[in-house]
């Protein structure tokens, strides 16, 4: 059998030839806009169906150098830290801290949900950990990084089955959002649409970091070479934290510590030195990061590993679907209140519980262009989907598995 490798610099050209097919494709294609298919994912899966037949036809293995993919997925995660401002949740107040302990404790169910079903399938558990919250709660990115180490601790597929649950995750989530939140409007008040003015700002408005990836942003290369310092500090944090952690009770995948430093290095700078924080450079890199791992992850796919798995994990995915169906109802929705603005919150929550944020804020769109405004939900979904989830996630996840590891 054949191989071609393909060196960093090769990767590198292949992952952004993916990004553009995938450019094309979404603008193309109107249900990947409808259900907001990212656009490394578009194009990378097409690519990966290539790849995929071309190695059934002609037998050949296509090898893609990984101290790129690594990099870029450890300056996506330092960009996630370095949006955690924590100031912030004196704005959102205690419905924030609420929506986090609900989104913590449903981060839990998915998990216990996703390890029982794939324990009683005969699966791995950890299997039951990609079709939770790595992959629903977490998003693409983040079944990339755990993946990697998933394979490296022996889950064969990790990876390929990740961005398959990730990608079932995002279309579910948009779908599931609007008719849980439209059965909970039934019957009570909302606030219409009569007198919003669509040309002015809603009071309370934030804006939303990595939830407008196209939008244009004013960059100098000052604010640029400052940011870039700040990603250099995080990543050199996570060098030094990752190897001074081996083997100690406290040892966490290096994407994680990248997520830590960024957060020290981010409140760090504003209550300590009151830096003004350039958040539109923080934004632009770490969607470009996000971008070029997810390509190069996608380029790696062996779809041939998912063969075996394919029924199982979509039974547990199905249960996914119906639990996060009655968390928003009975849960999410209750906890916020059980007003207007919580069924909206229980709209975000399904987008971002089984998708993404971008998921979550066109469910909430949906509603609110037809039953007027919720100026709570769209301050508090996008402060707690965009970073403190997956800080939230990555020490549930981490603490899943050394239970996992301790049962069995």
């Amino acid at each position: 059998m054949t191989t071609l490798t393909f060196n960093a610099y090769y990767t590198l050209i292949a992952a952004v030839l993916v990004l553009l097919l995938g450019s094309w494709l979404v603008r193309k294609i109107k249900f990947l806009q409808d259900f907001n298919i990212p656009e490394p994912v578009a194009g990378g899966l097409v690519a990966a169906l290539v790849l995929f037949g071309v190695h059934t036809v002609q037998g050949v293995n296509f090898q893609f150098e990984k101290p790129l993919q690594d990099a870029f997925m450890l300056v996506f995660f330092s960009s996630i830290g370095l949006s955690a401002d924590f100031a912030r949740l004196r704005q959102g107040g205690k419905p924030l801290v609420i929506f986090i302990i609900a989104v913590s404790a449903f981060i839990i169910v998915q998990n216990v949900v996703g390890t029982v079903m794939a324990s009683a399938l005969g699966l791995d558990p950890r299997i039951g950990l990609v079709a939770g919250s790595i992959t629903l709660t977490g998003g693409h990115g983040t079944a990339g990084a755990w993946g990697k180490d998933l394979e490296a601790a022996g889950v064969q597929g990790a990876i390929t089955l990740g961005m398959a649950c990730a990608t079932f995750g995002l279309v579910m989530g948009g779908l599931l959002g609007g008719p849980v939140a439209r059965r909970l409007i039934r019957g009570k008040p909302t606030p219409g649409l009569a007198g919003i003015d669509d040309s002015k700002p809603a009071a309370g408005d934030q804006e939303v970091v990595f939830e407008r990836p196209h939008q244009q942003r004013l960059i100098t290369a000052e604010s640029g070479l400052q940011t870039l310092a700040m990603f250099a500090a995080c990543l050199a944090f996570s060098d030094i934290m990752f190897k001074v952690a081996q083997g100690t009770w406290y040892q966490l995948p290096q994407f994680v510590w990248a997520l830590a430093g960024g957060v020290l290095v981010r409140n760090g700078l504003v209550l300590i030195f009151g830096v003004n924080m350039f958040d539109r450079a923080i934004d632009v890199f770490g969607n470009i990061a996000l971008s070029l791992f997810l390509a190069m992850a996608l380029l790696s796919l062996k779809l041939w590993e998912l063969a075996g798995l394919a029924v199982p994990v979509m039974f547990i995915l199905a249960a996914q679907t119906v639990v996060m169906a009655l968390y928003a109802t009975y849960v999410t929705y209750r906890a916020m209140g059980g007003d207007y603005d919580a069924a909206v919150l229980a709209a975000g929550h399904c987008g971002f519980g089984l998708g993404a944020t971008p998921t979550a804020v066109a469910n909430m769109q949906a509603l609110t262009d037809r039953f007027g405004p919720s100026h709570k939900a769209f301050l508090i979904v996008p402060m707690v989907g965009a970073f403190f989830v997956d800080i939230v996630n990555a020490l549930l996840l981490q603490g899943a598995l050394k239970v996992i590891a301790w049962v069995s």
